[in-house]
């Protein structure tokens, strides 16, 4: 009784991962709402519409959460918008689905450095060295990034009784 009751459990739980798996598509499927919304946000960033390519590129990440470009994408827009923490985070949301994403490490390595985290962001530079053979533009610019270093903290001296920097 028990062995029977054991071999229908097992069987049950076979057919149940091979329906799953079956049912899946290959990462290099992208789902083709997805990628129009990345165009649509692409454009709306272009124009300078930051809100709508927000909107338009978290649609686009929820249709497909696989869509590496927009995690760029909306990172690039985050960092646009003065907030590297958020960029550092979707950035890291597309370092996930691919590691070896020279765009995605440069870009993060940046908003690290916005951040002051200096040395994770040397960290993202030595691995763009390590992909990339010869000299290529994203180290370079994150090497010169790394170079400028953090901005200046803005302290209470400097901001006057408006609630405006002062020059």
């Amino acid at each position: 009784m028990r062995l029977t009751s054991l071999a229908a459990a097992v069987a049950l739980a076979m057919v149940s991962v091979s329906t799953s798996l079956s049912g899946q598509r290959p990462d290099s499927q992208i789902d083709a709402r997805s990628l129009q919304l990345l165009e649509q946000g692409r454009s709306l960033k272009a124009a300078g519409n930051l809100d709508g390519a927000t909107d338009v590129l978290e649609t686009a990440v929820t249709v497909d959460p696989r869509n590496r470009a927009a995690f760029v994408l909306l990172a690039e827009v985050a960092d646009a918008r003065g907030l590297p923490g958020k960029a550092i985070r979707l950035y890291r949301e597309a370092l996930l689905l691919d590691p070896n994403d020279l765009k995605a490490l440069r870009g993060q390595g940046e908003a690290l450095v916005q951040r002051g985290a200096v040395a994770r962001a040397k960290d993202n530079l030595a691995k763009i060295k390590t992909l990339c053979k010869s000299d290529c533009a994203d180290a370079t610019a994150l090497a010169a990034q790394i170079a400028k270093g953090p901005p200046a903290p803005v302290t209470t001296a400097q901001v006057d009784t408006k609630g405006q920097t002062k020059q």
